[in-house]
């Protein structure tokens, strides 16, 4: 990857941005203060990307060094899919962040954000030979459209974009084997809504496995039923309503994400 190293730019950013561009800005800088509100930051590992608008070959991601509450739209790195850091700034991107989000940006044109964690309980299911079982109603609307790929070692290796690729294929959801999890979507929101929904996904089968008891599974006519809502316009209709919720949510605790 190459970068070139300047003192970053912060509000005047906004002058030189598009609109477009400029709110992807805002919903990415604003997905990353949410993680950190909802606990599942890794001090400075994990990385969302979002598709530059109009430019196939270009995505945004948080500067390899900043804390997901310390993140603003005006911070955020833009880089193209060879690696090259088209924006001016102090800091680098995340160098298994490129791998794993430009695999994804290379083929998956559908998919403008893309949303990568270490959370205790996708580890946790990560790393459970069943992986994510179809045990509620959040797991099964998912269940449907989760892919897996097997760990290599850190996503350092560039090589490995091919086979996250094939492992992903047309998917929304990916479990990264003794890893964490990934989500994409068509926008910011519904990619968030989606980890969202598989993290409690997660918990709760962690939570009902520590116990021990006989687990209660539904029918197979209820689960296909489930999974085939989450596989079709189920989160396209429910990420758009929550989006702004989780706004103002983060407006009271959190603000200052978009400037």
């Amino acid at each position: 990857m190459t970068t070139r190293t300047t003192t970053p730019r912060c509000h005047a950013m906004t002058e030189d941005l598009s609109a477009l561009e400029w709110q992807a800005r805002v919903d990415l800088a604003a997905c990353y203060r949410l993680i950190e509100l909802f606990g599942w930051s890794d001090l400075i590992a994990n990385h969302v990307s979002m598709r530059v608008p109009g430019f196939e070959d270009q995505f945004l991601i948080n500067p390899f060094g900043l804390a997901f509450d310390e993140i603003t739209a005006s911070s955020l790195l833009k880089i193209d899919l060879d690696g090259n850091q088209l924006s001016e700034s102090s800091y680098q991107a995340n160098k298994a962040g490129f791998t794993i989000h430009s695999a994804v940006h290379q083929v998956r044109h559908d998919a403008n954000c893309v949303l990568h964690l270490h959370s205790l309980d996708g580890m946790a299911v990560s790393a459970l030979e069943e992986g994510l079982l179809p045990l509620f109603q959040s797991s099964m609307f998912l269940t449907g459209d989760v892919a897996y790929h097997d760990f290599e070692g850190p996503a350092l290796n560039l090589e490995e974009r091919e086979r996250l690729q094939r492992d992903l294929g047309e998917r929304h959801v990916m479990i990264l084997r003794n890893h964490g999890t990934l989500t994409v979507g068509a926008t910011v929101a519904e990619a968030f809504v989606r980890m969202h929904m598989l993290e409690r996904a997660c918990a709760a089968q962690i939570r009902a496995l520590s116990t021990g008891r006989p687990l209660c599974r539904p029918s197979e006519e209820a689960r296909l039923h489930t999974e085939k809502m989450g596989l079709n316009s189920m989160f396209r209709y429910y990420a758009p309503q929550a989006w702004p919720a989780l706004l103002r949510k983060l407006n009271r605790e959190m603000p200052g994400y978009d400037s």
